[in-house]
């Protein structure tokens, strides 16, 4: 298996905007894996890198949770309402 270099990392990050969320936070949490594993990258690199793909799963997550929250405002019969 050949080494993931810091531009398919990248392109990662980029190609997972694409794609439906869970899709991408898996894309992203390999990404920051084989990012971690990369030994050729500066630690100003990495760190600007592992930043950006922890902000898009903390984008999804909060997305998640919005669109959760609202379908419990929208039903408040259910047992997960406010």
């Amino acid at each position: 298996m050949s080494e993931t270099t810091l531009e398919e990392v990248e392109a990662a990050l980029e190609r997972a905007s694409e794609l439906d969320d869970e899709a991408a936070a898996d894309l992203l949490r390999d990404a920051r894996a084989r990012l971690e594993r990369l030994e050729s990258v500066d630690d100003e690199r990495r760190e600007a890198l592992t930043d950006r793909i922890d902000q898009r799963l903390r984008e999804i997550d909060q997305r998640d949770a919005y669109d959760g929250d609202l379908g419990a405002a929208m039903n408040p019969e259910n047992d997960d309402a406010p």
